[in-house]
């Protein structure tokens, strides 16, 4: 069945048809007994059809049904299809804080986070912009939205870390780095951190500014609960906090995921690549319904011809 119709209230037009359907059952019941109350019992046998039951209804029925089908492709139906999208730009927002040294993932949280990203972006199909924000303590655009897919594979791989987390700052640069796409061009942003803000712009407002731009914001928890860090011989705990990233995709239409090896980030990775590369479209089935009515009408048409030409 299609999932909507352009013209839904042509549909009461089914009311005819189902009217017809009842008009034809009362007749046949009425037929049904006027011929048994003139039949006589001894000659029942000798006038009664040869031909099956249900075969003398099979035309009106075919008739009836190829009427809904029709009836069905007036109103304009139409489906939801997953197509592949020709051009997007994806912002790829990265955590460069201090805690990303910590070795819960092997050989740490940093490496393996800039290896994956490294890896998903050579593979976002022909077509797609990337850009690229990085954020510890303030957050900044480190590459603009370009089709160049090795500067910004480049610059991933040059990046170091500094002390803090700036969620908000790192969703205000985001949404300025996607406000560049021509009109028409769907945006959707990737963020990857391990922890939840610390520092700067407060959540809330990167939250609205996403929002206000209908900029979907992706968000990848990346490390384990017992991540920790250690410095200058001191021990700093640094779990994931998957709640707050979560709380962030809920809030602008995004996906929550998690990542607790480079194994899974890659996965994780893998998953988000397909969902940026396909968008759900509505597609006009009218025809596919004008077919299948065409076709009941031609199958009625057999019994009908057969039966002119034997009578």
């Amino acid at each position: 069945m299609p999932s909507d119709f352009t013209s839904p209230v042509r549909l009461l037009l089914l009311a005819v048809v189902a009217g017809l359907a009842a008009a034809y059952v009362v007749l046949q019941l009425r037929r049904s007994r006027v011929e048994r109350a003139w039949a006589d019992p001894a000659m029942a046998a000798s006038v009664a059809t040869r031909r099956p039951g249900v075969a003398k209804h099979l035309a009106p029925v075919l008739l009836l049904a190829a009427l809904v089908a029709m009836t069905t492709g007036f109103a304009g139906p139409v489906d939801e299809v997953e197509v592949e999208r020709e051009r997007a730009l994806v912002v790829l927002a990265l955590d460069t804080s201090a805690s990303m040294l910590a070795e819960d993932v092997a050989p740490d949280r940093f490496t393996a986070a800039k290896q994956a990203a490294t890896a998903f972006v050579d593979g976002l199909p022909d077509g797609f912009d990337v850009a690229l924000v990085t954020f510890a303590g303030t957050a900044s655009v480190v590459v603009p939205a370009t089709d160049d897919s090795d500067q910004v594979t480049r610059a991933i791989a040059g990046l170091e870390l500094a002390g803090g987390t700036a969620l908000g700052d790192a969703l205000l640069s985001a949404v300025a780095a996607a406000s560049v796409r021509p009109a028409g061009v769907p945006a959707s942003v990737v963020m990857l951190a391990d922890g939840g803000s610390t520092v700067g712009t407060p959540v809330e407002r990167g939250v609205a500014a996403a929002l206000d731009a209908e900029i979907p914001v992706h968000t990848i928890a990346y490390g384990t609960p017992s991540g920790v860090v250690v410095s200058d011989g001191r021990v700093f705990e640094v779990p994931v906090d998957e709640p707050a990233l979560a709380d962030i995709a809920e809030q602008t239409d995004g996906r929550a995921y998690t990542a607790a090896t480079a194994g899974e980030l890659d996965e994780v990775y893998d998953s988000i690549r397909g969902t940026l590369s396909t968008t759900i479209e509505e597609q006009d089935v009218s025809a596919r319904f004008a077919g299948v009515g065409l076709a009941l009408l031609a199958a009625a048409a057999i019994p009908l011809v057969l039966r002119s030409r034997l009578g």
